[in-house]
């Protein structure tokens, strides 16, 4: 995964660690999406600034932004100034809170596609570790149906590996038994 300070303590800490916190899984929606194209140690690198120029990940206050907002963004530094990538983070808060609507919290909505729990893998090496999988498929088809950006296939299977969806640590590291 990196051999990094930042990395390892991701690794070590939070990666493949079930979440059920809306907030923190549309964070990980929005940095998974952010990554396209790039590293995820860029993404990390900027997590804390992301922090700060999303209001902490709030999408209710998210989905209010404004064309003001969307120049604010493409101005800071700290982030991926990516006008897709931004405009897309607006428009998922938006359907975030239609999906809070539908289901009273996003972690009810979005776990349904492993079935409430975890899909323990038992790769034996990184190699083995697909890019997609049908689960990701189904979410990434169902994400896009109800007007969700940046939310292919790929990005969602790694959103699912970084929210503990799947347990994609190889049965040799440490961290596998513990997730």
């Amino acid at each position: 995964m990196g051999n990094s300070p930042l990395m390892v303590d991701y690794h070590d800490k939070e990666w493949g660690v079930p979440v059920h916190d809306d907030r923190t899984l549309f964070e990980f929606l929005v940095l998974e999406g952010a990554q396209a194209g790039l590293s995820w140690q860029t993404v990390l690198n900027k997590r804390e600034n992301y922090r700060k120029a999303f209001n902490g990940f709030e999408f209710a206050k998210i989905a209010g932004y404004n064309n003001k907002d969307v120049q604010r963004l493409l101005r800071d530094p700290g982030i991926i100034r990516n006008r897709l990538k931004i405009t897309a983070t607006i428009n998922n808060a938006k359907h975030i809170l239609e999906l809070e609507k539908e289901f009273d919290f996003f972690d009810k909505y979005i776990w349904r596609f492993v079935s409430g729990k975890p899909i323990k893998h038992t790769f034996r090496s990184l190699n083995e570790t697909p890019a997609t999988t049908r689960e990701s498929d189904a979410m990434s088809k169902d994400l896009r149906k109800r007007g969700l950006r940046f939310v292919g296939p790929t990005i969602c299977y790694a959103f699912m590996q970084a929210v503990g969806m799947v347990n994609d640590h190889t049965t040799k590291c440490f961290r596998y038994d513990a997730v």
